[in-house]
C-alpha cells in the first residue's frame, strides 16, 4: 500500500503553488549562475590582468573562506523562519555581485573586491543551501520531497545545458562583468519568487537555552558522526566530489593545451554530456519507486565512480573528444540519478530540529575538501604530469563505494504537521 501510495504522489506531479514559485526562483537563480559560470577568472584576467597564482587563489580561498564564514550561520539560521532567511541571503548575493560592475564602471575594480565578494557569495550560498532544505521539509510532506528534489535535478542540468553557451554569447558581445550583472538580477529574482511563496511559516522552537552556545557550531557535524546512516553517505559525497572537481583543471589544461582542443570543443565537452543529468534525474523518481532508495544510492553511487578514471585517456582530435563526452555522459547521467534520491534520503533521515545545522555542515566539509583536494591535485599535476594526476583521482574515485551506508536504518521519528500545505 506505502509503495502505491508513493507512485500515484510520483506520476501525480502536483505540489501546489508554494512550491512552484519556490521552483521557479530556483530556477531562475541556478540560469543566472551558469550565465555568469567562469565570469570571475575571465575578469581577473582580462580586466585585472591576474596571473595563474591569482587565479588559483581567487577560485579556492574564496570557497575555503567562504565556507569558514558560513560555520555560525548554520545554528543561528536552525531556530529562524527560513523563508526570510532565504530572501536575506539572495540579497546580499544580489549586492554583493552588483558591487562589481558599479567599480567596473567607475574604473575602481580590484583583485581583493573579486576575492571579497566570492567569499560573501559562497558563504551566502551555503546557508541558502541548508536553510532551503529545512523550508523544502517544512513546505512538503516527506512523500512529495523525491518528486521536489528531481525537479530541482533536472532544473539544475537543463540550466546547465543553456547556460554557459549563452554566457559565453554574452561574454564575447558584451564582456564578462554583463554576465555578472545578470547573475546578480537572478538572485533578485529569486528573492522576489520566494517571497511571492507567502503562507504561514511557525517560528522554530529552541528546546534548550534561547542563547547560541559555542558547541553549537559544530552540533551539524556531530550529529553526522553519531548516525550510522548519514556518516557513511557524508564521507562518500565529500570524498567523490572533492576528487571530480580536482582533476577538472588539470583536464582543461591537458584539453586546451597539450591536446590543442578549441575553447567552444571543451564548452562542448561538457555541456552536451548534461543531457544524461537530465535524463537521470527523470529516472530517479520511478527507480526509488521500484527498488528502494537505499538500493538506488547504492547501486548509482557504485556506477558513478568507474567513469573519471577514462578521463586520463583522451588523445587529440574527434575521438579523444568523443571519449571525454562518452566519459562525462556516464558520470553526468549516474549522478542525474543518485542527487536527488540522496538529497531527499539526507532530509528523511534528518531530524527537523537538525536540518540547517546539519546541511550547513555537509556544504562547508564538501566546498573545503573540494578546495583542498583542488590545491592538492595542481600540485599533483606539476609533478607526476597531467595524464597520471587525473587518473590518480579516477582510482581513488573507484574506492568510495566503501564509504555507501550498507543498510538503511528506519526513518527518525517526527511528529505529524498540524495542517499540510494544500497542494492543486
Amino acid at each position: 500500500m506505502r509503495s502505491g501510495h508513493r507512485l500515484g504522489h510520483l506520476l501525480g506531479h502536483r505540489l501546489g503553488r508554494r512550491f512552484g514559485w519556490l521552483w521557479g526562483a530556483y530556477g531562475t537563480s541556478a540560469l543566472g549562475t551558469w550565465l555568469a559560470f567562469g565570469a570571475f577568472p575571465l575578469i581577473a584576467v582580462r580586466v585585472l590582468h591576474a596571473g595563474p597564482a591569482e587565479v588559483a587563489v581567487l577560485s579556492s580561498v574564496g570557497v575555503a573562506v567562504g565556507a569558514a564564514v558560513a560555520v555560525p550561520l548554520g545554528p543561528w539560521v536552525e531556530f529562524r523562519r527560513k523563508r526570510p532567511v532565504l530572501i536575506a541571503m539572495d540579497l546580499v548575493r544580489f549586492t554583493a555581485l552588483l558591487t562589481i560592475p558599479v567599480a567596473f564602471a567607475l574604473g575602481v575594480l580590484t583583485f581583493l573586491q573579486l576575492l571579497l565578494v566570492s567569499v560573501v557569495v559562497a558563504a551566502a550560498d551555503i546557508t541558502f543551501r541548508a536553510a532551503s532544505g529545512a523550508y523544502l521539509k517544512t513546505l512538503l510532506p516527506a512523500e512529495d520531497l523525491l518528486v521536489a528534489n528531481s525537479r530541482f535535478e533536472s532544473t539544475a542540468w537543463t540550466t546547465t545545458i543553456i547556460g554557459p553557451p549563452l554566457g559565453g554569447a554574452a561574454i564575447g558581445l558584451l564582456g564578462p562583468v554583463a554576465t555578472v550583472v545578470a547573475d546578480a538580477v537572478s538572485y533578485l529574482l529569486s528573492a522576489l519568487g520566494i517571497r511571492a511563496t507567502g503562507g504561514h511559516e511557525p517560528r522554530p522552537e529552541r528546546r534548550e537555552a534561547t542563547r547560541m552556545r559555542a558547541g553549537d557550531l559544530l552540533d551539524g557535524w556531530r550529529y553526522i558522526l553519531a548516525d550510522a546512516t548519514l556518516r557513511p553517505l557524508f564521507f562518500n559525497t565529500a570524498l567523490f566530489n572533492g576528487l571530480v572537481m580536482a582533476s577538472e583543471p588539470l583536464l582543461a589544461v591537458l584539453m586546451l593545451g597539450r591536446l590543442g582542443f578549441t575553447p567552444w570543443q571543451y564548452g562542448l565537452a561538457f555541456a552536451a554530456p548534461s543531457i544524461g543529468g537530465l535524463l537521470g534525474s527523470r529516472l530517479a523518481r520511478p527507480l526509488a519507486t521500484r527498488f528502494g532508495q537505499h538500493q538506488v544510492l547504492v547501486v548509482v553511487g557504485t556506477l558513478r565512480a568507474i567513469w573519471s578514471i577514462g578521463l586520463a585517456f583522451p588523445g587529440p582530435g574527434t575521438a579523444g573528444l568523443l571519449v571525454v563526452m562518452g566519459v562525462e555522459l556516464g558520470l553526468i547521467f549516474c549522478c542525474g540519478v543518485f542527487n536527488p534520491v540522496y538529497a531527499t534520503y539526507r532530509l528523511e533521515r534528518t531530524a527537523p530540529d537538525r536540518v540547517t545545522r546539519t546541511l550547513s555542515a555537509w556544504t562547508v566539509t564538501t566546498k573545503a575538501a573540494t578546495a583542498l583536494l583542488t590545491a592538492v591535485w595542481g600540485v599533483l599535476g606539476s609533478l607526476v604530469g597531467l595524464r597520471t594526476a587525473i587518473g590518480l583521482a579516477g582510482v581513488l574515485l573507484l574506492a568510495t563505494p566503501l564509504l555507501l551506508p550498507r543498510r538503511a536504518t528506519p526513518l527518525p521519528s517526527e511528529p505529524e504537521p498540524e495542517s499540510a500545505p494544500s497542494r492543486a
